[in-house]
């Protein structure tokens, strides 16, 4: 069972992303971690991790060693979740990755009261609006928007979303309200960095019809709280997410316009890599977020951001 007892200790450290930060989960002292791992390397006689003393990264060997171990030791939980009748304890390092404005507003409380629900469950978030590679950089699940074209990843929806076009009654009063999608490249639009969306090109469509739109303005930014801020102001058009837009939309700060045309899929999902045993603290989480946004898809009930 020492092989067991390595993975699981390899898998902490690739998590962790360095050896001191695994010797302060772990409660020891960075020189014993390394010793450690140099005991592994030097059992299966391969080098698992390129290492500085700031930052790790995996070997060829290393990687089929993270994902292979990862999958033996999901299996042994699963087998012992099968003898003990399904009650294995959630518990260890649960990574997870979110943008920067759903995960503040909306993923932030959830993960409190999951915190709360599974104690023995060390929960970290990092937020990007960069996307992330789960398998190589450690992570256990991702809240993303929109598809998800990776077949290496298992994704469950977890709330309805859309994309709107939006800018504020005053904006709209001085400059006009666009009526096609083409009209956009008269107006002031209010650009985002984010993602690997190309950049300033806003894509339509409308039954058959499909039109991608360059547009231009004054105002960009790589954080969508900034942009909409911006359109508030009267600064111009802006794209956002309906999670984001809803209450001011509600309150008559912000009109939306060329409704009859959709924009590229914004629905909201827990994305976590495929495998045929999940953790029992991943199967926890993508459990309760289904449970905490079930109001929020429309076949479990009407979308209420």
């Amino acid at each position: 069972m020492d092989g067991i007892s390595d993975l699981a200790f390899f898998s902490l450290l690739v998590k962790r992303g360095s050896l001191a930060a695994a010797a302060q989960e772990l409660g020891v002292t960075p020189p014993s971690v390394s010793k450690r791992l140099a005991g592994i390397e030097a059992r299966l006689r391969v080098r698992l991790l390129n290492r500085t003393t700031r930052r790790i990264s995996l070997t060829p060997e290393g990687e089929i060693y993270l994902a292979d171990g990862a999958r033996l030791v999901a299996e042994l939980e699963a087998l012992e979740q099968r003898i003990s009748g399904g009650n294995v304890t959630a518990k260890g390092l649960l990574k997870i990755s979110a943008t920067f404005g759903f995960g503040r507003r909306h993923i932030t409380p959830q993960l409190s009261a999951f915190a709360r629900l599974y104690p023995e469950v060390d929960v970290q978030l990092h937020l990007t609006d960069r996307p992330v590679n789960l398998v190589e950089q450690g992570f256990d699940a991702d809240i993303r928007f929109g598809q998800i074209p990776d077949a290496r990843l298992t994704a469950r929806k977890i709330a309805d979303n859309r994309r709107l076009v939006c800018a504020s009654p005053a904006y709209l009063k001085n400059h006009g309200i666009p009526l096609t999608p083409r009209d956009l490249q008269k107006h002031n639009c209010i650009l985002l960095r984010e993602s690997d969306e190309i950049y300033g090109s806003w894509q339509f469509s409308s039954g058959m019809k499909h039109e991608t739109v360059k547009v231009r303005g004054s105002l960009s930014a790589n954080d969508g709280e900034c942009a909409t801020a911006w359109a508030l102001d009267g600064q111009g058009i802006v794209i956002r997410s309906e999670w984001d837009v809803a209450p001011y939309l509600r309150s008559g700060r912000l009109r939306a316009v060329l409704e009859e045309w959709q924009l590229p899929q914004a629905d909201i999902y827990i994305v976590f890599p495929t495998k045929n045993h999940l953790s029992a603290k991943t199967r926890a989480l993508v459990d309760f977020m289904l449970k905490a946004f079930e109001s929020h898809r429309a076949d479990r009930g009407k979308t209420i951001w």
